[in-house]
């Protein structure tokens, strides 16, 4: 059995085929997904649409992208949102120092205000971090964050992994991992222990190698977990058996 764990299924280029994706997922033996919130405007339709799918698990949160159009005071609903829609975590929440994105201080204050929302919730976080992997682990030392979460996309070094790791995290391990030229990617994955990684695709982003400009889909998850086979020199079977019972551990209330 495969899992999505980092899936924006809520997405409007799901809409006119999503039934039928879910259908073939299902087919596939994927059968869990964890679709994290980006936008406060976004959370309800979330809500309802988890409802009609009982093997969607939510998160909700203000991706750090995205935080020119946001209000401090959507942090104050996190709560609510969580508690009505049984979320398994709060996210996707982080910083993003790609060119183009809010200010660092804006970031910042929106980053620690959900971390210590998620640690009065006691919910693990799904954390996205773009060229800024050394600020987070200090955000979350800061507070001493200890719930723990995933690192979504993870390509940092070895050592930053280990420093993540140590807090509690796992890393999220996509598409990237499929690019021949991507070798910082592999070593990484390579000296990662069993119990570090997870799989996720962030469709309908990041495709993988061979399907650039398609629409990614929760269908890439066996493709991604043959090429962590591949990489790991361990059978697709462990790496399915392996990838389920880390992120059982990290979101200890999946199944409630």
């Amino acid at each position: 059995m495969f899992i999505d764990s980092h899936c924006h299924l809520d997405f409007s280029v799901f809409d006119d085929h999503r039934d039928r994706l879910m259908a073939r997922c299902l087919e596939q033996n994927i059968s869990g997904f964890l679709v994290p919130a980006t936008r406060y405007s976004t959370w309800s339709n979330l809500a309802l649409l988890a409802k009609n799918y009982p093997y969607w698990r939510v998160a909700y949160g203000l991706h750090p992208y995205f935080l020119a159009s946001e209000s401090l005071d959507a942090i104050d609903l996190i709560g609510e949102h969580c508690e009505q829609a049984s979320a398994v975590a709060v996210g996707e929440i982080g910083l993003d120092y790609w060119p183009g994105a809010v200010d660092k201080s804006i970031q910042l204050d929106f980053f620690r205000r959900q971390l210590s929302m998620a640690k009065v919730l006691s919910l693990p976080v799904i954390l996205h971090a773009r060229k800024s992997y050394d600020e987070v682990l200090a955000c979350l030392r800061a507070l001493n964050f200890q719930q723990g979460g995933v690192v979504h996309a993870f390509n940092g070094s070895l050592v930053q992994a280990e420093r993540f790791i140590a807090l509690g995290f796992v890393l999220g391990i996509g598409g990237t991992v499929t690019y021949p030229r991507a070798k910082k990617a592999h070593r990484v994955l390579a000296g990662l222990d069993k119990q570090a990684f997870v799989l996720e695709t962030d469709a309908p982003d990041m495709p993988l190698m061979g399907y650039q400009g398609q629409l990614n889909t929760p269908l890439s998850i066996p493709l991604i977990a043959h090429a962590v086979s591949a990489i790991r020199e361990e059978s697709v079977e462990q790496i399915a058996t392996q990838t389920y019972n880390n992120l059982l551990r990290v979101f200890p209330t999946w199944h409630s």
